[in-house]
């Protein structure tokens, strides 16, 4: 929600009231002029040239280290492949290893034998480790997805799209910003009777990247035999947002 805060400061104000805002100094006022606060929201949209997704296994056995083995030698495999996909060492990154025991449902066994339950026991091991990969070529997205899970991936979360290099969009961002607020500010003195004199500060939240994407799924005819399509990636766009808050004074 946008706001704004007209404020009459005159030229004889006392140090109390030029105090209010303890963190911006500002020039004085003219005499009868007014101080104009409001915020400006401004947005660049690109298309994504970077994802990011997480690849893991998920693997069980009767102990710890036979849960741990079979993980081992699958993740390997999964290592492998993004390698032969040709993602950089530093685009691939461990980012989960955990180990758990699995107990067994005392309560579930209890009705079926009809006696009381006993306490949990553990009945094998759960292993799981995922890696963070970047990818830089959005187009091969499906084909290394389907590489990954014909190895033994099992866990796939994502993507995240992004840009690799997002300056160049939170400037125009930033511009744009500023030309909402100076814009708003020149609406707000009209309607108010009085004109713009100049900027007296701006000052720049956070940006943020808020994702509209589209991943399509679904079925596609084939002829048969033949290989399944790859799967179905749509990356759409990325909005790269700038918010600014600025303070103008404003005069008859």
């Amino acid at each position: 929600m946008k706001t704004f805060l007209i404020l009459v400061l005159l030229a004889t104000a006392t140090p109390a009231v030029a105090q209010t805002s303890p963190t911006t100094a500002i020039s004085p006022l003219g005499p009868g002029s007014a101080l104009l606060s409001l915020s400006a929201e401004g947005r660049s949209r690109r298309t994504p040239d970077l994802a990011n997704f997480s690849a893991g296994v998920v693997t069980q056995g009767r102990n710890a280290a036979e849960a741990m083995a079979a993980n081992s030698r699958q993740m390997d495999s999964v290592i492998a492949v993004l390698r032969r996909a040709g993602i950089a060492e530093r685009d691939i990154q461990t980012s989960a290893i955990s180990l758990q025991p699995r107990y067994n449902n005392p309560e579930r066994e209890a009705q079926m034998r009809g006696r009381m339950p006993d306490p949990p026991r553990i009945i094998g091991y759960e292993a799981r480790n995922s890696v963070q990969v970047q990818l830089r070529r959005l187009g091969e997205m499906g084909r290394v997805i389907d590489a990954l899970v014909s190895v033994g991936a099992n866990e796939i979360n994502g993507p995240n799209f992004t840009l690799d290099e997002p300056k160049a969009a939170q400037n125009e961002a930033r511009v744009e910003a500023i030309a909402t607020g100076r814009q708003r500010a020149e609406l707000y003195a009209r309607a108010a009777g009085m004109r713009v004199v100049r900027i007296l500060s701006i000052s720049e939240g956070g940006g943020h990247y808020p994702v509209e994407q589209i991943v399509v799924t679904g079925s596609r005819m084939m002829a048969p035999g033949a290989p399944p399509p790859p799967t179905p990636i749509a990356p759409g766009e990325v909005s790269v947002g700038a918010n600014v808050s600025m303070q103008f004074e404003l005069a008859r």
